[in-house]
């Protein structure tokens, strides 16, 4: 699929004249997801990496943890104006003996592009139980080379580069080695790709690695970290306070404003080295 830019008509201000040009816009379609056949969720997301996506989305749902209990993904029936398939139908098909998400109306929901836990009817229906536990993993990461990555990150943003209208995560080693880069107008849709690579590859959990994102650290960016096994989340911008209670609470260490040389670590410190 190449969707993942359009071009619009655009008046330019600030000129001696108005300046009429076309504009790269990065697009943004719905994607509906099915657990065999039936609606699960509906996510505003940039077409591409679909199905790490779906993946991604089901290890933050605590639905599946390891790639076999994912059998399979196809796209379904869904045409646009023109009669074409527009792969915006997603079915998964879970292993036998999986347990299929909850089908009450509290875990039904649809996701914006700005936020991934919007509808969810309870609190109890937002935090998720981890398979895995981060508290002891042995990562380690200079803070020299941890102050690098958001700038490493942006310069494998291949599509932002043409839009301005993307965000990023990009899973990284603890020797600054970027593993995979994902983009997409949702952060958290970001996060979710980068996670159903990991789940597509056999990779979880993800220990001794840091996850940059480059916007903000949410509490929802956290516990998907956490639901992947991810030890250190690294924010371009501010984290939230229940992104920091969650860190504390899990043993994970949380990084905000990390930008060259300076950054606040908010939780599990001892995992960046001076």
């Amino acid at each position: 699929m190449s969707r993942v830019t359009a071009r619009r008509p655009v008046t330019r201000l600030g000129g001696a004249t108005p300046l009429q040009r076309p504009d790269t816009l990065v697009v943004e379609e719905p994607l509906e997801l099915r657990v065999g056949g039936r609606a699960l969720a509906v996510t505003m997301r940039t077409p591409g990496d679909d199905m790490d996506l779906a993946g991604g989305f089901l290890v933050s749902e605590g639905v599946v943890s390891a790639p076999e209990q994912l059998r399979a993904m196809r796209y379904c029936a869904g045409v646009d104006d023109d009669g074409q398939n527009n792969y915006n139908v997603l079915d998964l098909d879970l292993a036998p003996g999986v347990a299929p998400p909850d089908p009450s109306v509290e875990r039904n929901f649809y996701t914006t592009s700005s936020c991934g836990v919007c509808g969810k009817a309870s609190l109890d229906a937002v935090r998720t139980s981890s398979a895995f536990s981060v508290a002891e993993d042995p990562l380690r990461v200079a803070a020299s080379l941890l102050g690098t990555l958001p700038d490493r990150l942006r310069e494998a943003q291949k599509v932002f580069d043409r839009t301005g209208g993307l965000h990023a995560a990009g899973l990284f080693s603890a020797d600054g080695t970027l593993h995979c880069v994902r983009e997409d107008v949702g952060r958290h849709n970001a996060v979710d790709k980068v996670v159903g690579w990991a789940l597509r590859e056999g990779l979880l959990p993800l220990r001794e690695t840091v996850l940059v994102v480059s916007g903000r650290a949410s509490f929802e960016l956290a516990q998907k970290a956490l639901m992947a096994g991810i030890p250190m989340l690294a924010a371009v911008s501010a984290p939230s306070s229940l992104a920091v209670d969650l860190a504390v609470e899990s043993g994970m260490t949380l990084a905000g404003f990390v930008r060259g040389a300076t950054m606040n670590v908010y939780a599990g410190a001892e995992r960046v080295t001076t």
